[in-house]
């Protein structure tokens, strides 16, 4: 399998996680400099995902998709591979956010799936284990302040 994975313990009880995953992506989904900002969440399967990243230069970067799943306190599954209106788009990954009850806190983990080796690659070199790590550090302090 092409797949890439982080994952942070975080010292709050799961509810609060999934509450800053879902209401507060814009302050931890893009590693600073650059920022998420939400277009369109519709929140259900096959729902849409759209979001723009935003960098310190004015640079923009599209991020439309769909849900593949919405488990209400436990998941999201998202990809790039359709639009909204289930138009085939450039597969880039399959991302997948988790919450998970682990002690007194929360096992959150983030995981992209990729539809080929040089996918994947690409995404390694893209930076992957320090961006999607910055934002996991950065979810973590939110929920631990």
């Amino acid at each position: 399998m092409n797949e890439l994975s982080i994952t942070r313990f975080i010292d709050a009880p799961p509810a609060r996680v999934w509450e800053a995953m879902t209401e507060r992506q814009e302050e931890w989904f893009c590693p600073a400099p650059w920022r998420a900002e939400v277009v369109t969440q519709e929140r259900r399967p096959g729902g849409r995902c759209d979001m723009v990243f935003k960098g310190p230069d004015g640079e923009e970067m599209p991020q439309n998709g769909i849900y593949l799943a919405w488990d209400e306190g436990r998941r999201f599954v998202t990809t790039d591979a359709i639009t909204a209106d289930f138009e085939p788009a450039g597969p880039f990954m399959v991302g997948t956010w988790e919450v998970a009850p682990e002690g007194k806190g929360t096992r959150y983990t983030a995981t992209a799936r990729h539809w080929t080796e040089e996918a994947k690659k690409q995404h390694e070199d893209m930076g992957f284990e320090q961006g999607w790590g910055a934002c996991a550090d950065t979810l973590a302090k939110l929920c631990e302040e």
